[in-house]
């Protein structure tokens, strides 16, 4: 059976513009793709200067719209039903131009006609050298069109056509991909909570070379951070090293140990009113840091642990009202453990998966896990996508909400 996809059934009109980041579009185009959206492409005649309309044929399976009027045929109305298809737009990259006409009302080509037709949402990823992006009249305009209920994908500070480094750059296509799925999925259910989120491996160092680690790729904990900000939560991320990015919206506080983790989660546990540990926090480091690399020898190397702080057990004891969720990854007795585990540590709910388990792995984008609440419910899940885990859990943390009378 195919996984379910975030974008399903979605249909996106991509507007490509006439910036050197144009070919950035068909990466753009296949994430959409790969969330399950159905993409239909427009083309104003500045970008059909950087790249040609075949590309976005072929990976879209759909004609790529670069005309009006088309001489070859009179489609009269064809951008009143092209703005009815599509549930969002997005204008990737989108020129100074086109936000300044748009910003005008000025529609006088198809993908601007387009938009003043269309009822769905607008998201503007704007591409352009860095004197552009800081010109007061862009900038302007951009205020007009956010004022008016547009969206927009803010550029980056990075390396630019021109040779410059500076603000301008297109937008990474996570935070683009992110965008659409506000656009499109977002929702209110949240708005007004506060959200505290571990997430990824903790790295306990050695010397100056090695460390202790697990195989946490923080998947999971980064997809609680994204599904609480479509529900208009505001998050703090708290992560070990990954190498993923934090998504648009989201207070990243980025740590390396265990002790640094424990002090972030204490200091902020207060101003949330719900606490998730999604974390692989490690539960040993060495007893001594070497200051200098451990040289290899001739015999054994015993190494001594210590045991870290439990920050589950440090925050329930200050725990006062709010919602606590921590996770159980256990290979042996998962239930029974679990469940010692949510009672020991005063946890509202608890998520149980083994790693031994085909498709709960470290490092995949699916898990099964059972869920146990503090009244004795369990609710186990079949293998799903960890987006839609996250979904479910935070259907839960929903409902844990109205049951302390906090939603």
């Amino acid at each position: 059976m195919a996984s379910k996809k975030r974008l399903q059934s979605q249909h996106i009109l991509l507007g490509v513009t006439g910036s050197i980041a144009a070919y950035k579009a068909c990466e753009v185009l296949r994430q959409l793709q790969r969330e399950g959206a159905e993409v239909l492409v427009v083309m104003t005649d500045s970008a059909q200067e950087f790249i040609g309309p075949l590309s976005f044929e072929t990976l879209s399976g759909h004609e790529v719209i670069t005309e009006l009027f088309p001489r070859y045929r009179v489609v009269k109305t064809r951008h009143i039903s092209v703005a009815e298809w599509a549930n969002c737009i997005l204008i990737c990259p989108a020129t100074a131009n086109i936000i300044g006409k748009v910003a005008s009302g000025i529609a006088d080509d198809f993908l601007t006609t387009t938009v003043m037709a269309s009822r769905s949402p607008v998201i503007f990823a704007p591409a352009m050298d860095y004197q552009m992006v800081q010109n007061r009249i862009y900038l302007s305009n951009c205020e007009k069109l956010k004022n008016e209920g547009y969206r927009f994908v803010e550029s980056e500070e990075g390396d630019l056509a021109s040779g410059a480094r500076g603000p301008g750059r297109l937008a990474d296509y996570d935070r683009i991909l992110h965008g659409v799925k506000l656009a499109l999925l977002g929702s209110e259910s949240l708005k007004g909570k506060r959200i505290l989120i571990t997430a990824g491996p903790t790295q306990e160092s050695l010397d100056p070379v090695r460390y202790l680690t697990n195989h946490s790729t923080g998947k999971m904990g980064y997809g609680l951070a994204e599904e609480s900000v479509l529900r208009g939560a505001e998050v703090t991320l708290v992560s070990g090293p990954t190498h993923l990015q934090p998504i648009d919206g989201i207070l990243f506080k980025p740590v390396m140990t265990a002790d640094e983790m424990s002090r972030i989660v204490l200091e902020e546990w207060e101003r949330n009113d719900v606490l998730i540990m999604a974390a692989a926090v490690a539960d040993y480091r060495p007893s001594e840091t070497s200051p200098q690399k451990i040289k290899k020898g001739s015999g054994e190397w015993m190494l001594k642990l210590e045991p870290t702080r439990d920050i589950l057990l440090q925050v329930s004891q200050k725990k006062v009202g709010g919602v606590f969720v921590g996770f159980a990854l256990e290979t042996e007795d998962e239930e029974a453990r679990a469940k010692q585990k949510l009672n020991e540590k005063g946890l509202d709910l608890i998520c149980l998966n083994n790693p031994l388990e085909e498709g709960s792995g470290f490092g995949g984008d699916t898990n099964r896990v059972v869920l146990f609440d503090r009244r004795g419910n369990k609710d186990s899940l079949p293998l799903m996508p960890k987006w839609e885990v996250s979904q479910k859990i935070l259907d839960r943390v929903e409902i844990l909400l109205n049951q302390e009378g906090k939603a």
